[in-house]
């Protein structure tokens, strides 16, 4: 880290390293992986064991820009991304995860994604 990483991210860098040493996806169990910035968020299906990434959905993708302006605000926006990586990953036949926060606090749109992939049908 440099002297530009504020203490906040180096914060959630500890917690993530911390996360990361008992979390790994597995073909059978793939980690559902959440990254978010400040105007967007994404979504990942990663199997570590293969080091593969099998679904990936973000608030930029051009299926979710129509569905986008519908939703309310940036939380209604990580809720339909958490919907759609459920949607394609039960294409994939993966009905169960590990859920990955990647070092972020577990409310908001993090939440958000969370419970929009609860809802689709993911277990975790």
């Amino acid at each position: 880290m440099n002297k530009r990483t504020s203490p906040r991210q180096v914060r959630r860098l500890i917690i993530k390293k911390r996360i990361r040493k008992r979390l790994r996806g597995t073909p059978e169990r793939p980690r559902l992986l959440v990254v978010r910035s400040l105007k967007q968020i994404s979504a990942q299906v990663v199997d570590d064991t293969n080091r593969r990434t099998l679904v990936t959905v973000t608030s930029l993708s051009k299926a979710l820009r129509a569905q986008a302006t519908e939703a309310k605000g940036k939380t209604g926006i990580a809720k339909l991304v958490g919907r759609t990586v459920a949607e394609e990953a039960k294409k994939q036949k993966i009905t169960r995860v590990v859920f990955d926060r990647n070092g972020y606090l577990y409310h908001g749109r993090v939440k958000a994604v969370a419970d929009g992939a609860r809802e689709a049908g993911l277990e975790f």
